[in-house]
């Protein structure tokens, strides 16, 4: 009588190669979900987002694991972050902005953005001053009233306004009969000359107005060619976010 054949054992589930595979194809659609994610987010607001964690995973400096207290610390972060709210009014405040200085940005003598300071309205110096002079062009004045009417508007009450003045690095000729003074002097005038006309012409209360001067030490292009030494000079407007617009 012939023996019986043996069962072959039949393992269960799926192989082995194919639970790897799973996993890796898992991983690649989380990958680019989160890029996807991420793209929607506007980069101020995702660099916002991110810095809640600096330091505490693996991928940031310091390579540190998640430690004891920085739960209760990143909840705290998050709830101090921006309103949406009021991130649609800033944004719609900027667009403002560019509108009633459309032609002076279309001309690129006038420059509006947003960063972590605030609403930023700057202006190419070449364009609405003398060379080495404190004193405003025709043109310039008319943009400085369009400046001082814009920052009257009902939801700039309370806000801080900061004139930031900056030059290049070429120093000024001692014997200059239009400002014999340094950069320093001469950025700082420029602020404080725009400050004076934003609170004795237009009425915005001295205690929310402010003048700095940097001179040459904060470039936004290259000081090493004319054109990047022509944006250098500029006067920047800065509506500050130290209170939130209404």
């Amino acid at each position: 009588m012939p023996r019986a054949r043996p069962h072959k054992h039949v393992r269960k589930g799926a192989p082995q190669w194919m639970l790897t595979y799973g996993d890796m194809t898992t991983l690649l659609l989380t990958f680019f979900i989160m890029l996807f994610t991420t793209a929607e987010i506007e980069g101020k607001e995702l660099q916002l987002i991110l810095s809640a964690f600096r330091g505490s995973l693996g991928m940031f400096s310091g390579g540190m694991t998640l430690s004891e207290g920085m739960l209760a610390e990143l909840g705290q972060q998050i709830e101090t972050l921006p309103a949406k709210e009021r991130g649609d009014k800033l944004a719609k405040a900027v667009e403002k902005a560019v509108s009633i200085f459309q032609p002076e940005v279309k001309s690129r003598k006038v420059k509006v953005t947003e960063d972590e300071r605030g609403i930023v309205i700057s202006l190419v110096a070449d364009a609405f001053y003398v060379s080495g002079s404190i004193e405003l062009t025709a043109e310039g004045m008319q943009v400085i009233d369009k400046i001082g009417r814009f920052l009257r508007e009902p939801e700039f009450e309370g806000n801080l306004i900061r004139v930031e003045g900056h030059t290049d690095n070429v120093p000024i000729p001692p014997s200059s009969p239009l400002f014999p003074g340094t950069n320093w002097e001469l950025s700082t005038s420029r602020a404080v000359f725009i400050v004076k006309i934003l609170n004795e012409v237009h009425g915005i209360s001295g205690k929310n107005l402010s003048a700095v001067g940097y001179g040459e030490f904060q470039p936004v292009e290259s000081n090493d060619i004319e054109e990047g030494r022509a944006y250098n000079r500029r006067v920047e407007i800065v509506i500050t976010r130290k209170k939130e617009l209404s």
